[in-house]
């Protein structure tokens, strides 16, 4: 069998935790003003169009 003794990602190579982290905020962000977004095209839909 193999030996699992070690996690991969503590000793990969590469690994650009400050990227990584900006990605994910960049996303968050997203998705906060995506929802933001489509929760307020949907309250107008629905003054404007009843």
């Amino acid at each position: 069998m193999a030996d699992h003794s070690e996690v991969a990602f503590t000793t990969a190579d590469g690994m650009d935790y400050p990227a990584h982290e900006a990605t994910y905020e960049g996303f968050i962000m997203l998705v906060k003003y995506g929802t933001g977004t489509v929760a307020l095209i949907l309250i107008l839909m629905a003054i404007f169009l009843l």
